[in-house]
């Protein structure tokens, strides 16, 4: 972020602004990102092993997402990119666009696994299925899950989906590349979204934010005050401090590690 100082960063998201200077100011010096790859230096890794689930394993990284609800016009595409991404059948959307109403009128509010800091769903899991990983993600382990559904209920965001059947083969969702985060699902367990794992591994974007084609999703690592939309960067602590980001549901103590900014002001 060499060449960037807090108050034109403080800027970036700036109400008002419109789209065109958004963007035009958005492309700041230092670091790159290109073709949508984050370029983070060190080894990343994936889901990881549950060995030891009922602790906090060593963070390497600490994924963050921002979502701007300015920019976010409801068209789902977050939802399609990740349904291709991980051939998540109808009726399970990791990444849900909720649409919302407040006294200034209608949103929208996209809503991904929370990867909560203080997560419930670790706690109610019998059999240690889920698990925070290395890199602090909320992940689940397939082959030990016994779809009891505990962490469904503890779950106060809805993120988490029982697989009732196996998808059809063939399925048109299925990615042409087949480069998937899952090739196949297991009747008879829960999922979610897992903050694309196998993408941030080799250092590229989620699949929601890469599809974002308002470019309102942000993606980083915490640890390094790094996020970015794919053409733009952004330091999350100069956001946090100077914008009004909060986190859904935060009074529960779940501390999740997705931020919002207001859809209005």
């Amino acid at each position: 972020m060499d060449g960037m100082d807090q108050a034109d960063e403080g800027k970036v998201l700036r109400e008002g602004e419109s789209r065109r200077e958004f963007l035009q100011k958005g492309v700041l010096a230092g670091g790159a990102i290109i073709g949508g790859y984050l370029l983070l230096g060190s080894s990343l890794h994936g889901l990881g092993s549950p060995d030891g689930a009922s602790g906090t394993p060593s963070r390497k990284r600490r994924w963050t997402m921002l979502i701007d609800l300015r920019r976010c016009d409801g068209c789902g595409k977050c939802t399609d990119a990740c349904r291709l991404e991980h051939n998540v059948p109808d009726g399970q959307e990791w990444m849900k666009v909720y649409t919302r109403t407040d006294n200034d009128g209608e949103f929208f509010l996209p809503r991904p696994c929370m990867h909560c800091e203080n997560a419930p769903c670790i706690k109610v899991c019998p059999v240690n299925a889920t698990f925070r990983n290395e890199d602090g993600l909320v992940v689940i382990d397939e082959q030990r899950c016994i779809g009891c559904r505990y962490c469904m209920a503890a779950c106060p965001y809805d993120a988490r989906y029982f697989n009732w059947s196996e998808p059809v083969e063939g399925d048109e969702i299925l990615s042409p590349t087949h480069e998937r985060g899952h090739e196949d699902h297991l009747r008879g367990v829960v999922e979610k979204c897992m903050f694309c794992a196998h993408r941030t591994a080799e250092g590229r974007l989620p699949a929601c934010v890469a599809g974002c084609p308002m470019k309102a999703i942000y993606f980083g690592d915490a640890n390094e005050d790094f996020l970015s939309n794919g053409p733009e960067k952004i330091r999350l602590s100069t956001v946090l401090a100077t914008q009004e980001a909060f986190r859904w549901k935060e009074e529960l103590g779940t501390e999740p590690r997705v931020y919002y900014l207001p859809a209005r002001r």
